[in-house]
């Protein structure tokens, strides 16, 4: 599936047509996002957003002679992404409305390169009953391709309201 807006790949996510769905499936794989590249232009374009310009990120030259041979994206980066990937990972059909309550836990255990390839795969851990609706957390996992670490992972906290 392609994003009409972006023209980048999206991956179809694994559909729930009521919250007693969602709740039967705690401690499942919910699926993965497509893959996207971490390009200079994103880790720039975040680094005006945030105020955030130290060289590791911005200065290829010298990212090039550092510790990770290459400018890394930020890590707070790397999260946002989990808004991004959550939508092709998992829909909720008859949700009025779909919240981002926060998250529980984040880890970034490693470093996501310039011109990586990343994805986010998501666990169901618990779902709770909430009024008028249910909160889910779903772990996000970004993986890096080709690396044996991920780049984040992320307890995400959603509230769906039906």
């Amino acid at each position: 599936m392609m994003d009409a807006t972006l023209d980048i790949p999206r991956a179809t996510p694994r559909v729930f047509a009521h919250p007693d769905e969602l709740a039967a499936a705690v401690g499942e794989r919910l699926g993965e996002s497509a893959w996207l590249e971490i390009d200079q232009l994103r880790i720039d374009g975040f680094a005006d957003a945030t105020g955030d310009h130290q060289w590791v990120h911005v200065d290829p030259v010298r990212a090039k002679r550092g510790p990770f041979g290459a400018c890394i994206a930020h890590g707070y980066l790397t999260l946002s992404l989990v808004n991004y990937f959550l939508p092709q990972i998992v829909r909720i059909d008859g949700a009025r409305l779909g919240v981002n309550y926060g998250c529980d836990k984040i880890r970034f255990p490693a470093p996501v390169k310039v011109g990586a390839h990343v994805r986010g795969v998501g666990e169901l851990l618990r779902v709770e009953p909430l009024d008028g609706g249910v909160q889910a957390w779903i772990r996000v996992t970004v993986e890096i391709d080709g690396e044996p670490k991920p780049g984040c992972v992320a307890d995400t906290i959603s509230r769906y309201y039906f």
